[in-house]
């Protein structure tokens, strides 16, 4: 069975030492490769996973884009409008959306209150769109902000979210129950927020989908004000054990997975 993900860049990404952990754990022969996808060659890397691939998870920048070259979609993701995981089922290639549900799992797992909550969402790429989505269908009032105000405003209009414009942005985020990080601002850079130093709700929680470094700038600020944090290893975790049953029809070892990524992490963390 071969797997992997798809994404531009991608060689940083936790999923091949958790998907083959996963792949050992269930006693499958198998393989999960990154799959370095720069735009241009989307098409003939979906023509490959075609031909070759059982399935595949899909990243950044592609989420969106890799709709137009698809056979199928599942309901959630033809609603979200984006996709994170693709199944190749005799050649055809049908759609998914496993984050969504895989962010709501890994606030009930934290014990982060959801739930009637006011959340906003910062960012509006594809796992923006997954988790305002899911967050709105499990009862949360949704709002949303991105620095380039037509994408939030076409999410919005999408979704039936709460438009944030930047004036707005400093009261939005005191007000919020539950913050969520969807933005690249802080990947592989402790010292950047997408936020203002000091610009955290008063009494919400703080969610950053970033899971290198483990302790985002935003959260270190959020964890000094006293507030509850929540990085993005157990979203990714999670998500990837929801595509594995996908592919494999088999319930993913969680806690496998979980100790893989924890320790591929730790290895590139160290000086």
């Amino acid at each position: 069975m071969k797997l992997g993900v798809i994404g531009f860049p991608v060689e940083h990404s936790l999923s091949p030492v958790m998907q083959e952990a996963a792949l050992r754990a269930a006693g499958l022969e198998g393989s999960y490769r990154a799959l370095e996808t720069p735009p241009p060659f989307l098409r003939a890397r979906l023509q490959e996973i075609r031909r070759d691939y059982a399935g595949v998870n899909v990243t950044i920048p592609h989420k969106e884009s890799v709709l137009a070259y698809l056979d199928e979609l599942s309901p959630e993701a033809r609603a979200i409008g984006a996709v994170n995981t693709i199944v190749c089922d005799r050649q055809r290639l049908i759609g998914y959306n496993t984050d969504a549900p895989g962010f709501i799992s890994s606030l009930d797992e934290a014990g982060i209150p959801y739930r009637n909550k006011k959340a906003l969402v910062l960012g509006a790429g594809g796992a923006a769109r997954a988790i305002a989505y899911a967050l709105k269908e499990e009862g949360a009032h949704v709002a949303v902000y991105n620095r380039t105000l037509e994408r939030a405003q076409a999410l919005c209009k999408a979704l039936g979210l709460h438009l944030v414009s930047a004036p707005l942005l400093d009261a939005a985020v005191h007000s919020c129950d539950l913050l969520i990080n969807t933005t690249s601002v802080g990947l592989q850079d402790p010292l950047s927020s997408p936020l203002p130093e000091g610009c955290l709700p008063r009494a919400g929680a703080v969610v950053d989908i970033i899971y290198n470094p483990p302790v985002t700038r935003l959260m270190l600020e959020a964890q000094r004000a006293g507030l509850p944090t929540l990085g993005g290893l157990p979203m990714l975790v999670w998500q990837g054990a929801l595509a594995f049953e996908l592919w494999t029809g088999v319930k993913a070892d969680l806690r496998v997975m979980y100790q893989a990524a924890q320790a591929r992490l730790a290895e590139a963390l160290q000086p």
